[in-house]
């Protein structure tokens, strides 16, 4: 029984491990990180951490995959609670799942904090491309759907468009992150979504 019941333990204990350092990382900063705020934040001891993870860079890909997987899920869950029937309205809980609600906004901050790793790591690159391809098919199937249905009348094809869009929305979602004061996270869902409207064709988007 207690072997049975060993890697569920370790699973959880690594799993909680993920969640504290996710909040240090949010809290500090990467580059100020420490095991020391990793352990604080779990309420374990450092040498707890490190017998999980004796390497950070592993633990902090954790994160940064836990992350991804997250908001994608986040992502999808907006879409597929909007009515099946409505691809402007399924569209446009796509648009609203996508951009900071607020400058301190925990998930975006967090994953932004963590692409910053990319230029740098192969893994965390992987992560950051696996994430805007995703988008771009969550937005691609959201577009093409529309236009099959005779609601969306697109302006290019349905890739290119989700391509747009995930963009838009990293650059926007970045100086709401960054606190731009010159771009409130109202102007930038406002801004999307004029851009949507134009790129579709549905003025009621």
């Amino acid at each position: 029984m207690r072997k049975a019941g060993r890697p569920r333990n370790q699973t959880a204990r690594r799993q909680a491990l993920v969640s504290a350092a996710g909040r240090a990382i949010a809290e500090r900063g990467l580059e100020a990180l420490r095991i020391k705020d990793i352990a604080d934040a779990a309420g374990v001891s450092q040498g707890s951490v490190l017998y999980y993870y004796p390497e950070l860079n592993d633990l902090v890909l954790e994160v940064h995959r836990g992350a991804v997987e997250g908001y994608l899920a986040s992502r999808q869950r907006a879409y597929e609670e909007a009515p099946a029937d409505d691809p402007a309205a399924r569209l446009r809980a796509l648009l609203h799942s996508g951009l900071p609600t607020m400058t301190d906004d925990p998930a975006h901050g967090l994953l932004y904090e963590l692409h910053r790793r990319a230029g740098r790591s192969p893994g965390h690159a992987e992560l950051m491309a696996s994430l805007f391809a995703r988008e771009v098919a969550l937005y691609t199937t959201a577009l093409e759907v529309g236009a099959a249905s005779g609601g969306f009348t697109l302006a290019a094809s349905a890739q290119d468009l989700a391509h747009g869009l995930v963009a838009l929305e990293d650059g926007y979602g970045l100086h709401i992150v960054s606190r731009n004061a010159a771009l409130h996270p109202d102007r930038a869902q406002e801004l999307i979504l004029a851009h949507a409207r134009a790129v579709t064709g549905r003025a009621d988007l």
